[in-house]
């Protein structure tokens, strides 16, 4: 065959690359990728597989490790530093299954693992599981982009509307009736001076309409004329009122999200604020209907498709985020990592339909025995957990962890396959210290992985606490 083949279905939308030497494992992948009505395009080696995806971008790319020439980490890591390709997930599929190649996988940017011999329903989960974040990830780029097209529009209505002031302020009528009738809230604040200092004490308000009253809950004329701005802007920021003051001062423009709880309703505006005179006009748009549609997304994006916890790219961002406030704090930061016992065996006895539903009800075991406001719980890979203990100590740590293995124990699922207990357990490797600056989260995963480890030569169902030092 040649080094790339194309195989075209008229019904499939999405593309799938297969990267692999072995002609064998190719064909499979292909038919069976072809009969869910995917494209699927084949490359034997990393080279033809590279002009190919600079030819046509794949939604997807199966790669395999051990290939000659150039490896599937190299593969991955061109992929992932050209721009163009870069938000290609990668998954990778190999028979090697030892600690090392799978941090390796993760570092170069593969976004998840399948060890041979697979499973269809496992490879095809796994590949839907990552265009569904994918496609969230799409909708979440072209919503920012319409964002911040609505926000040009806010811009240049802002420019009209000056560019129309003088004849507003000619026609009282005509000021009532735009101010009314617009469906965004439209005041203009006239700056009051401190007559010894000349400082902005306050703002009075020139023209106000119903919209932003009813965000003070007030009616305009209770607002028009009054000294009452200052207090009213600061019940919504601490900082709004001096915002507004350099606005006069410095003739620079104001825009910001403002979230008001108006009447026991979450709502968002954004505000734009320009210098007017020695005042400001602001215009406010409702944009609470967006704002929740964005925390949506992001909440989606962040989840994993089978458990409904976190996933690994959630896990990622929250391990450096707690490493850098545990720094800060020169608190302790402590990780577990968890994995079933025997869980391919498992699959292979009771099927991967109920061996989802055991990775579910595991999940959530391992979450309500979590402080929900504070720690994390995430899909680390397939069957593997990982939890960030943020503020917590080895000792504590270690407490977590065995209402854990109770937690597991008490749901007594059954495990006929298992050598090491009758039913469902699991083996965890526990890591705690105060992050410096002279590491890295990823010292934090390498030591509890290799914990992980410790505990699965020790026999399984046990957990190891790392007594390494990064």
């Amino acid at each position: 065959m040649d080094k790339v083949d194309i195989i075209d279905n008229e019904k499939s939308d999405a593309t799938i690359l297969i990267i692999d030497d072995k002609v064998a494992n190719l064909k499979v992948l292909a038919t069976l990728l072809q009969k869910q009505g995917y494209q699927v395009k084949k490359a034997i080696d990393g080279e033809s597989a590279l002009i190919a995806i600079e030819n046509s971008l794949p939604n997807l790319i199966l790669l395999d490790i051990k290939m000659p020439d150039m490896d599937g980490y190299e593969v991955c890591r061109i992929i992932k530093n050209n721009p163009k390709t870069q938000e290609i997930p990668v998954i990778f599929i190999s028979a090697l299954n030892e600690v090392f190649d799978k941090i390796k996988a993760f570092e170069v940017g593969g976004i998840d693992y399948i060890t041979k011999p697979f499973h269809e329903e496992e490879v095809l989960a796994r590949i839907k599981s990552q265009l569904i974040i994918q496609k969230q990830q799409n909708l979440l780029k072209n919503k920012q982009e319409l964002l911040e097209q609505q926000q040009l529009n806010l811009k240049k209505e802002i420019q009209r509307r000056k560019e129309t002031e003088s004849i507003l302020y000619q026609s009282r009528a005509l000021i009532a009736s735009i101010l009314n009738s617009s469906p965004d809230g439209i005041a203009a604040l006239e700056a009051v001076r401190d007559k010894k200092t000349g400082t902005i004490v306050d703002f009075s308000c020139i023209v106000i309409n119903p919209v932003i009253a009813r965000a003070f809950n007030q009616e305009p004329d209770d607002l028009t004329g009054k000294l009452v701005m200052k207090m009213f802007l600061n019940k919504f920021d601490d900082n709004l009122f001096s915002d507004f003051v350099d606005v006069v001062e410095t003739g620079k423009n104001l825009e910001r999200d403002i979230h008001i709880n108006n009447q026991q309703e979450q709502v968002w505006y954004h505000v734009i604020v320009v210098k007017l005179g020695d005042g400001v006009s602001i215009t406010a748009r409702d944009i609470t209907d967006r704002k929740n549609l964005e925390f949506e997304l992001n909440k989606l994006a962040n989840l994993d498709g089978l458990t409904g916890i976190s996933n690994r790219r959630s896990f990622d961002k929250t391990l450096a985020q707690e490493w850098q406030h545990c720094q800060e704090k020169k608190q302790p930061l402590s990780l577990v990592l968890a994995d079933i016992d025997y869980f391919k065996q498992y699959n292979d006895q009771y099927g991967h339909l109920v061996g989802d539903d055991c990775l579910k009800q595991v999940a959530q075991i391992i979450n309500n025995l979590v402080r929900k406001s504070v720690d994390l719980v995430a899909r680390y890979g397939g069957e593997e957990f990982g939890i960030i203990l943020p503020n917590v100590d080895q000792e504590e740590a270690e407490v977590i962890v065995k209402s854990i293995q109770q937690g597991i124990s008490l749901a007594a699922i059954p495990h006929e396959q298992s050598t090491t207990s009758p039913i469902v357990s699991l083996c965890l490797g526990v890591v705690s210290l105060i992050p410096t600056a002279k590491h890295e989260p990823k010292d934090l995963i390498n030591l509890a992985d290799k914990a992980l480890y410790e505990a699965k030569n020790k026999g399984r169902n046990c957990y190891v606490i790392s007594t390494e030092l990064v």
